[in-house]
């Protein structure tokens, strides 16, 4: 009984193993496919519309016609400056569609390659700035291309975050869209939703937004004005928070915005939906020079459809100019002074106290969130250096935070002692936010900062670096993938390797008669 059962397995596997051959040799002579398919690597990631059909027309040609009939109807008021901002509100089309065309009209035959798109969410809450992470963007007019570049150089993974969920189900940004196709040719763009965040996320956002600024950058803020007031208390609410937008004014937008809202509307407190991203709007005019605002048109939806219990406030507001101030760190003799002060007191209190010392400012500039190294040197060489790229604290905590661990944390050195300090020059390096470098050729030695980043490794060198080794362009990339990227040595080559350049204005003790 037992040889039969074991000629019986061995049977089966005789059987089993012809089987295989068979279906072998009858692939090979194809009158079997067992291919496997082949997995698309060119998958595209497309955020489809999320408010087609009832903000606005779902066929194309009813959408077209509709948004034609828009800017047909609105004036040209003929600008001659470039617009570089635009306001413009975003709820379904027959409510603000006409007010949002006036804005749209003055951007006919202008050139733009990249287009930003900031708004806040009305759907989700979030606290962070979350940037869309799709490939595409589609409406019923066709598909737009998400700038992945510019993006690569907004996100931070901290305060900056590439997160699609908050975009998915938001109208806000999509109805700017739709215009922007209606009125411009070959343009990407970069969706920004900011959340409920610091003021000093916005001061940071701003800057980034600021450095990736070129002559081909539009921005466009989504925001609607009051929400629901009476007619009558709208037009008021409204054209205060007009008239300090046409100032340009940070300071006094924000002011105005407080004064509405401590002021009684019937129990009501409204303005601005987007407050945040018009805030940061003007700050980066402020950064950039943008001084000229227009209002091209005011109305709200009791113009619309005679119901003026509770409206909605529309404006369309351009910021222009022809020249942009190239972003660069402006910095006094007084402020380095009281900067390079700010840094010695922090290390002698931790040295000799082990206590960071209490410190308080009021100047923009110090409570402004900017990038930071601190340079220690004794006797003319290095004692200690690190610093922080893209903080969302103010400038003033970060000197003192990075003096510290420059004098303490710098695994290179032992930590420095109170006694040493006498002896220390130190030299501070304030820095713009990174920007993406597309090739790597057009690095400025000695004027650049520069990032190589590949997965987890990442390495960064200060400008002056360059000059100090007298490296030349080569040298410079090569020594930071190696040394401080532990890359391969031209890795700046390779394609795959992300490069960010950043501006550094540095200053030391021994430099600035301290």
């Amino acid at each position: 009984m037992l040889s039969i059962r074991y000629f019986i397995k061995i049977l089966i596997f005789f059987l089993f193993i012809f089987l295989i051959f068979w279906i072998f040799y009858l692939n090979k002579k194809n009158q079997i496919d067992i291919k496997v398919p082949e997995v698309n690597r060119n998958f595209e990631r497309i955020r489809k519309p999320a408010v087609s059909g009832t903000f606005y027309p779902s066929k194309k040609e009813d959408l077209e016609k509709q948004i034609s009939i828009f800017l047909n109807n609105a004036e040209n008021f003929e600008i001659k400056e470039k617009i570089r901002i635009l306001i413009t509100p975003h709820a379904g089309l027959s409510y603000s569609g006409q007010v949002a065309a006036y804005g749209y009209k003055q951007l006919k035959d202008n050139n733009y390659s990249k287009v930003i798109l900031l708004g806040s969410s009305h759907k989700r809450s979030f606290n962070f700035i979350a940037i869309d992470d799709n490939d595409y963007w589609e409406t019923p007019l066709g598909k737009v291309e998400l700038d992945k570049d510019l993006i690569k150089s907004l996100v931070n993974n901290d305060s900056v975050k590439l997160d699609s969920s908050p975009h998915s189900e938001e109208h806000s940004l999509e109805i700017e869209l739709i215009f922007l196709q209606s009125v411009l040719n070959d343009f990407k763009i970069t969706p920004i939703l900011i959340g409920q965040v610091d003021e000093y996320f916005l001061m940071m956002l701003a800057q980034k937004l600021s450095y990736n600024f070129d002559e081909n950058t539009l921005l466009v803020v989504s925001s609607d004005l009051s929400h629901y007031p009476k007619y009558e208390d709208a037009n008021n609410i409204d054209y205060k928070t007009i008239n300090s937008i046409l100032d340009g004014d940070v300071e006094k937008f924000k002011h105005t915005l407080k004064e509405i809202n401590e002021s009684s509307y019937n129990g009501l407190v409204t303005t601005a939906c987007a407050k945040d991203a018009i805030e940061t709007a003007l700050e980066i005019g402020n950064i950039l020079g943008i001084k000229n605002y227009k209002n091209l048109i005011y109305k709200n939806s009791g113009d619309v459809t005679n119901d003026k219990n509770r409206v909605v406030g529309y404006v369309s507001i351009v910021g222009y100019s022809d020249f942009l101030e190239k972003f660069t760190i402006r910095v006094n003799q007084q402020d380095k002074i009281k900067i390079l002060k700010l840094a010695r007191n922090t290390l002698e209190s931790f040295l000799s106290k082990g206590e960071l010392e209490n410190y308080k400012e009021d100047s923009h500039l110090l409570n402004t969130p900017m990038g930071v190294f601190v340079t220690l040197k004794k006797n003319g060489y290095l004692r200690g250096c690190i610093g922080e790229f893209e903080p969302t604290k103010p400038m003033y905590k970060v000197i003192q935070e990075t003096a510290i661990s420059s004098a303490t944390k710098d695994q290179r050195f032992k930590p420095l002692t109170y006694d040493e300090l006498k002896d220390i020059d130190i030299e501070i390096s304030i820095m713009t936010p990174r920007k993406k470098v597309k090739d790597w050729k057009n690095i400025r030695l000695g004027i650049d900062g520069v990032v190589v980043k590949k997965g987890f490794n990442a390495g960064t060198f200060l400008p002056q670096v360059a000059e100090e080794f007298d490296w030349n362009l080569d040298e410079y990339l090569s020594q930071l993938c190696h040394q401080k990227a532990n890359l391969d040595k031209e890795c700046y080559k390779d394609s795959s390797v992300d490069i960010f350049s950043f501006e550094v204005l540095s200053f030391s003790e021994k430099d600035s008669n301290f």
